[in-house]
């Protein structure tokens, strides 16, 4: 191997050896086995669990080329063989060997054949795909000698980018599991201490006004009481915020009927969910925000409604691609015309609104209150 392939080798190996991300280190490997060779087309062929090409990096094929192609290759032909016996391969002419299974339309012309497995202990990630020697006929022994030592170096480098890969994949989980612990202490630190404190308060107040001779004073005690149990309820409310995980390990149909079930335990309103398991699927990617707008719209029942059943419901729009939830109870209504951006309104319609989606309401005073979120899917 001549000084100028060693010294090249050497700095594809410190440069192999960054902490790059995965795919900038197989688009890496792959610009730096065609400038080490002299190849003029390049391919990194990642392989799946199926032992199929799963992805496949390109060099010298520009965008439009490769989509004039089409899809990439799975696996056959020469580049099935190279999968199959896992060793380097150097051909003259692919088209000559009989293991070709040819080009699909629109490829561009490829003659001379050079390739190496890449690997680390033992286990092959992909295989290295370089055609078209320039200036000959075909690739040399020492081509194939360069490839093999940057095969080797390839593929310790793409075990060190899919460990460090793995191991920022742990580090965020411990630290939103971390995130959930915290919440989930507070909340239980507010339930089991403050909430239970302003309890005992309130009782003691009432049984202080029961005995109260002067009037004007019993009501205004009984009112206290009467603000203690909205500040117990208020933080009732921040606790059932506080807990997130009404979707952790749940799809988002099964965490709505959470919702509700916890709801409906904590502020004693009757609650059906009625959820379409389909609709619920198709909005997959969006479950937190919904999760999250249905237990505001839930909060505002239990704080403001005074109502006795409540019903939650998803499903698809009337309009193509849409779906709807709806937030409906049968307590005191809304006057539309006077109805304020207080009470999370605010909070909800720019979650809506940054999915695209519209918010409206229905109902009447006495008559109970609709909430009906439209959600492009």
């Amino acid at each position: 191997m001549d000084e100028r392939r060693e010294r090249a080798l050497i700095d594809a190996g410190l440069v192999l050896s960054a902490e790059l991300p995965l795919d900038l280190v197989l688009q890496r490997i792959i610009e730096l086995a065609v400038a080490i060779t002299g190849a003029r087309y390049g391919a990194m062929g990642v392989l799946g669990e199926d032992g199929r090409i799963d992805e496949f990096i390109t060099e010298g094929v520009s965008p439009t080329e490769r989509a004039r192609i089409g899809d990439p290759p799975t696996g056959h032909g020469i580049l099935g063989a190279l999968i199959r016996e896992r060793r380097p391969m150097r051909l003259p002419d692919i088209a000559a060997d009989r293991r070709s299974s040819g080009f699909p339309p629109n490829h561009p012309p490829m003659h001379s054949f050079l390739g190496a497995p890449v690997s680390a202990r033992g286990t092959v990630f992909g295989n290295i795909y370089l055609t078209e020697k320039r200036g000959a006929p075909e690739f040399t022994e020492g081509d194939e000698q360069a490839l093999v030592v940057l095969a080797t170096q390839a593929g310790v480098a793409v075990e060190n980018a899919r460990l460090h890969q793995e191991t920022r994949r742990q580090h965020d989980e411990l630290q939103r599991l971390s995130v959930l612990e915290d919440r989930e202490r507070i909340a239980k630190e507010l339930h089991d201490g403050v909430i239970q404190s302003l309890f005992a308060v309130g009782m003691d107040l009432q049984a202080g006004a029961s005995r109260a001779k002067d009037e004007e004073l019993g009501r205004r005690i009984e009112g206290a009481v009467g603000e203690i149990d909205r500040a117990i309820r208020d933080l009732r409310n921040y606790i059932f915020g506080l807990r997130p995980g009404v979707l952790a390990d749940r799809q988002l149909h099964q965490a709505l009927r959470a919702l509700g079930t916890e709801f409906e335990t904590r502020s004693g309103v009757v609650t059906v969910v009625d959820v379409d398991d389909e609709t619920a699927g198709s909005l997959a990617s969006r479950a937190g925000d919904l999760v999250q707008m249905t237990r505001e719209a839930l909060s505002n029942v239990g704080r403001h409604a005074q109502a006795e059943t409540c019903r939650v419901s998803l499903r698809r729009g009337k309009r193509d691609g849409t779906a709807v939830l709806e937030i409906d109870d049968d307590g005191v209504g809304i006057d539309l015309e006077t109805l304020a951006e207080g009470m999370g309104l605010a909070n909800l319609r720019d979650r809506v609104r940054a999915l695209g989606g519209d918010i409206a309401f229905e109902g009447t005073a006495g008559e109970g209150t609709t909430l009906r979120l439209t959600i492009p899917i």
